[in-house]
């Protein structure tokens, strides 16, 4: 009989959410919510790059301060086919932060605008 090993190397989670209940009409009136995995960002360490569809070829992702984020959410982990797992979250962003929307596209696909 041969053992097969389930168990898989688990990612860390790059946000750690903090475990105090949030006043959700407050949240509202204050921010914005933002659903997506969360991920370092790979030059600043001030800002968290949030990518919505982790698993979708035309992905595209935000990037937010870390200063900016008012609460986080855990929200249900994505799973695909092969089994891997992809970590996601709700992160609730303050009215007035600065966001940086990115969003990859072929160049002869997109008309310029002139």
């Amino acid at each position: 009989m041969t053992i097969t090993n389930f168990l898989q190397e688990a990612k860390r989670l790059e946000i750690q959410p903090y475990r105090k209940r949030a006043n959700v009409e407050d949240l509202k009136r204050k921010s914005i919510p933002f659903i997506g995995s969360p991920l370092k960002h790979p030059v600043d360490k001030t800002k968290v790059i949030l990518i919505v569809d982790p698993y979708n070829q035309t992905n595209f992702y935000y990037e937010f301060k870390s200063e900016d984020i008012t609460f986080v959410e855990d929200f249900p982990t994505i799973v695909n086919v092969d089994g891997e797992n992809v970590t996601m979250v709700k992160l609730w962003i303050r009215k007035g932060g600065l966001g940086i929307r990115c969003m990859p596209f072929l160049v002869e696909e997109i008309s310029p605008p002139f």
